[in-house]
């Protein structure tokens, strides 16, 4: 009986994900969403660091081990609702921007409850963009060069990261050049040169079309980084006092690979923020959230779209309104759990690169998230070292899409080519999403084109010249 229905099963999966339509396989959908869970299981271990290594107003901390349980249990619950509903293979966590930003400029003036609570008001607003059609509008509204740029810009920042990552590119301090090589311009570290490895590595199996390169170097090269780890003793960096250290997980087995996860933090928000800041200060700290979220998100799923081959000649993509919605959803989602606003992580690109196309990569991607609630330091033995490898790769595969760029007329060139460098040299998809806007709506209106500017482009740029000023405003209102 179970042979008899399992084609039937087969057929629906395809059906409803559009596996065979979008050219993909069940096992290149598995193998991808195993990808993109690889890549992006560092945020259950780095997000507690930034978040739970910072006071509130009050003086209070989050505790580091209930933010890894709500990490991943959020993840992997908008990871699946996300290929469910949307059905793009996109993974979803705790956004990198938005938690530093608590972290560091919001907690320090309101407690945990009340940011979590002006996540939860950010992400509503979001959702309420999505469903009147208004972010659609905006989405529809942006150049298609821009979108292009914005596709070959998180390529750059996806390599970028990567390589500041692997400790590949660091921070020169206050001396010039501000990055550099290594360590004072040498390749000096085991974890590096584990990077090195497994970029060579992976990238020789992508240039032979193995199938499955990918996956394939990751797990080789996380067996030769555990190899590395039991031969040499090299340890965690522990924040700098070890400098050749592993950055954010040692590739190693050590005691219990099973814990019941601590979900306190669920529910613990509240709206007391807009009392605490005053209403003007609120607002400004939520007009923060909403743009750093929409953008950030909207230029993650153009590039990612892109690079699956599921964009349209404009950079529409199947099901865009329903990905805007969840995307919404998954900033409530994070508020309410306290892990900090859930949004589409770039990370989703190694996947892509694998061969993930549909949201069935995302139930593989959810569903190991949420086995890391309970299998936490099994997240921990693949280095960042080696999953940063897969992100050069995938940057690489990115930055084709810039043969689609005309660079011949300057008023295209330049916002385009801001878009693209903004990115990876401020850290941030929203802003060089935002310089490449002002930048495209000055340049054609003084180049006698303003009638090709959308209306709601002159709005979006004017929007992006307050969040670039919010710091003046906000210390002008007090």
């Amino acid at each position: 009986m179970a042979s008899e229905n399992a084609p039937s099963v087969k057929s629906g999966i395809d059906t409803f994900f559009e596996i065979t339509k979008r050219g993909s396989t069940i096992g290149a959908e598995i193998r991808g969403g195993l990808v993109t869970f690889v890549t992006m299981a560092y945020i259950v271990v780095l997000n507690p660091i930034i978040l739970a290594g910072h006071e509130d107003v009050a003086g209070n901390a989050l505790d580091f081990a209930q933010v890894s349980a709500v990490t991943a249990l959020t993840a992997g619950v908008m990871t699946i609702l996300f290929g469910v509903v949307a059905r793009l293979p996109f993974g979803f966590a705790a956004g990198l921007g938005i938690n530093s930003f608590l972290a560091v400029s919001v907690v320090g003036q309101v407690t945990w409850q009340e940011a979590m609570g002006l996540v939860v008001i950010n992400g509503f607003i979001i959702v309420l963009l999505a469903v009147t059609g208004l972010r659609r509008m905006i989405f529809d509204a942006v150049p298609v060069q821009l979108k292009v740029a914005i596709s070959v810009g998180i390529g750059l920042f996806i390599a970028f990261i990567g390589f500041v990552n692997a400790g590949f590119v660091t921070s020169s301090g206050l001396s010039s050049p501000p990055i550099g090589l290594g360590q004072d311009g040498s390749i000096t570290t085991v974890p590096t040169v584990m990077f090195i490895i497994a970029l060579l590595l992976t990238g020789i199996l992508v240039a032979r079309r193995v199938k499955g390169a990918l996956l394939i170097g990751l797990v080789t090269s996380t067996v030769l980084a555990i190899i590395a780890e039991a031969i040499f003793k090299i340890g965690a960096s522990n924040g700098g006092q070890n400098p050749g250290g592993w950055s954010l997980t040692v590739p190693e087995i050590t005691g219990n690979i099973v814990a019941l996860p601590d979900l306190g933090l669920l529910g613990q928000f509240n709206f007391g923020g807009f009392e605490r800041l005053g209403v003007l200060a609120g607002v400004m700290v939520v007009f923060t959230l909403v743009f750093s979220n929409f953008f950030d998100a909207m230029g993650t799923m153009t590039g990612l779209s892109k690079e699956a081959g599921l964009a349209d000649a404009k950079g529409n993509f199947p099901r865009l309104k329903s990905a805007l919605v969840v995307e919404g959803v998954g900033a409530i989602a994070g508020g309410m759990s306290s892990g900090s606003s859930n949004t589409v992580f770039v990370e989703s690109g190694a996947g892509i690169g694998e061969g993930a196309r549909t949201g069935l990569a995302n139930i593989v991607t959810g569903a190991l998230f949420l086995l890391a609630v309970f299998f936490t330091p099994l997240t921990q033995i693949v280095p960042s070292e080696v999953a940063s490898a897969m992100l050069v790769i995938v940057g690489a595969m990115m930055i084709a899409q810039i043969k689609e760029i005309d660079w011949t007329e300057y008023s295209v060139a330049l916002p385009v080519f801001l878009t693209i460098t903004v990115m990876p040299m401020t850290y941030s998809i929203a802003n060089g999403i935002g310089v490449g806007f002002i930048s495209w709506v000055i340049l054609h209106a003084f180049a006698g084109k303003i009638r090709q500017i959308s209306p709601l482009l002159w709005i979006v740029a004017i929007g992006f010249a307050v969040y670039f000023a919010r710091g003046p405003i906000e210390a002008l209102i007090g």
